[in-house]
Parts: C-alpha cells; structure tokens; sequence
C-alpha cells in the first residue's frame, strides 16, 4: 500500500504544473431531490475537457528524455486521443494518433489543433492496434494504452486524491467505467487516503461488461454496445480488472433513460456542460436514494465534450 500512495504522490507532482486541481461543486437542490451531500469533482473543467488529461500526462512524463524524442503513439476516438497530442506538445515531442474513422469531428479537430498527427482506421480494435504497430515500426515512438497501462492508471488516481484532500471523509464515491483507468485508479487512491470509503462504479445497462466481469469474477468483453454514453463502450483490459475486482465495493447499471435525465439535471442544477458518460454517477444515487440517504458521496464528473448540436434533450 505505501508504494501505490507513493506512485499516486509522485504522478501528482510530476504533472500538476500541466493540469488543473478542478472545482467540487454542490448543489442544494440536487441535495434535496437525492437526500444525499453530493460533491461534484468537476474533471470537465480539465485541460482538453476531461479527466483523461492526467493519465495521458503521467504516462508522457515517465519515459526518459531519449524515449520521449521518438514520440508517442495511441488509438482512441476522442479525449485520450487529444489528451495524448496535448501531453506531447508539453514534452516537445510528436504525436501519432489512430482514430475510427467514425470519431466526431469536433474530437478529430481538436486532436489536430493540438498537432496530433492523425491516421484513421476501421472502428474496430483490431484496425485499431494494427495500425498502431505499423506506425511504431515506422517511428519507433512509444504506445501509450488508453486505460490498461499502469501509469496511466496512477495519474488518473490523482483525481481521486484531489478529492481526499478536500473532502476530509466520504462515505461513497462514484465513478463511471469504461476501460477502467479512472476506475482503477480511484480504487487505489481510495485504499491509499480514505480506505472506509466504497467505490461504486457506475456502468451503462447497455455496456455492462464490467458489471458481469464484476459478478463472474472473470473478464467478460463487451458485444456490440449501444449507449449514449459513448466513452464507455470499451472493455476493461487485464490490470483495470484486477484492481476493479479487488477494490470495487459495486458495479452499478444505469439505463439510457437514467443516463438522459441526469445530464439534464446536472446541466439544469449545475449550469455545467458535461458529456452523457459523466451523468452516470449521480444516475446511480437517484436510482438507489435510500442507499444514499444522508451519505456524503463524492461523484466524478468526467468530462464535458459534447456535440452541442446533437444533445440527447
């Protein structure tokens, strides 16, 4: 336990320069509808819009100054993607990105701005790794996994610790899974600052695989996930379900109906811009409010990029 308080500490230190400690926000009237104290972690005030800026960084910030020379390679469709590109150019350094050739314009725009180099694939994940592996052949630039990497996994804990550090006690907080790296790693800052707090990991109904990799006890992958929430639709890879199944107290599904109706409320609440995947938690405190009844829950939000002209109300 003190080497993973020691690696969130140090991850912390080496990229809080480059990130914001962003607000936690309440809201008395979600208070009362809920009957819980809920602290809203505001990851979509991140750099990039989303929490995933701290992993992508850590990761970029741990290889040694000859490895970072030869730049960075990933896949993903949106904010790892930009994250990534972001992280390089604070390292002075190039970034090769594999997108779907499906991903939003306005992620695919922004990944560019922030002088990612684009190549663009199938929307599959075998498309997806082989073109990366052509790309690290070429360049020899180092593969930055979107979750299932530990240093990646350590800097998105530092989320976690943010809110630790705020909010002396917590009886609950809740997080939204998809690959797992936030999940994961608000696992382990848990165990390492605030170890009476139960993590419940939020999931959508139609992208349950966490939820049945939770209850078999064995890593099922997703099939064919249709959800809104659509940076939750990728599998838990091998080391986020290690960690998920030792540390989780729950995984808990939400239906796309409960998806909607809490983004509108946090955009009604709040006045906060945040994606369908980050509703998920408060989804889950409304869905079970006895559970929560006068409980201090800290939830993540994790991410505000959204399609303004595509809102799901």
């Amino acid at each position: 336990m003190n080497n993973i308080k020691k690696n969130i500490t140090q991850a912390h230190q080496r990229i809080e320069k480059h990130i914001h400690n962003t607000p936690i926000l309440s809201s008395q009237n979600i208070n009362k509808i809920t009957g819980a104290n809920i602290y809203f972690k505001c990851e979509n005030f991140q750099k990039i819009g989303a929490f995933k800026m701290r992993g992508a960084l850590n990761a970029v910030f741990s290889y040694s100054k000859e490895k970072v020379k030869k730049g960075f390679v990933t896949h993903s469709s949106g904010n790892h993607a930009q994250a990534v590109a972001l992280s390089s150019k604070i390292a002075k350094t190039k970034a090769y990105v594999v997108m779907p050739k499906g991903a939003s314009k306005i992620k695919v725009n922004a990944v560019r701005e922030y002088g990612g180099d684009i190549t663009f694939c199938d929307n599959n994940e075998q498309s997806r790794i082989e073109m990366c592996d052509k790309i690290i052949k070429k360049t020899e630039a180092n593969f930055i996994h979107p979750y299932n990497n530990y240093n990646v996994i350590y800097g998105q804990a530092t989320c976690a610790k943010e809110i630790y550090e705020s909010k002396k006690f917590l009886d609950y907080i809740i997080t939204p899974v998809g690959g797992g790296g936030l999940a994961s790693g608000t696992i382990l800052a848990t165990q390492a600052f605030s170890p009476s707090t139960k993590v419940v990991l939020a999931e959508p109904l139609n992208a349950s695989d966490a939820f049945e990799s939770f209850k078999l006890k064995k890593l099922i992958p997703v099939n064919n996930p249709n959800t809104i929430a659509d940076g939750l639709k990728t599998s838990l890879g091998d080391k986020t379900f290690k960690i998920i199944i030792k540390g989780a107290h729950e995984v808990v599904t939400v239906t796309e109906k409960e998806i909607i109706n809490s983004m509108k409320l946090i955009w009604e609440r709040l006045k906060i811009i945040c994606e369908p995947s980050c509703s998920l938690p408060l989804a889950v405190v409304l869905k079970n409010r006895s559970k929560y009844q006068s409980k201090s829950v800290g939830l993540i939000l994790t991410g505000g990029n959204v399609d303004l002209l595509n809102l799901p109300f």
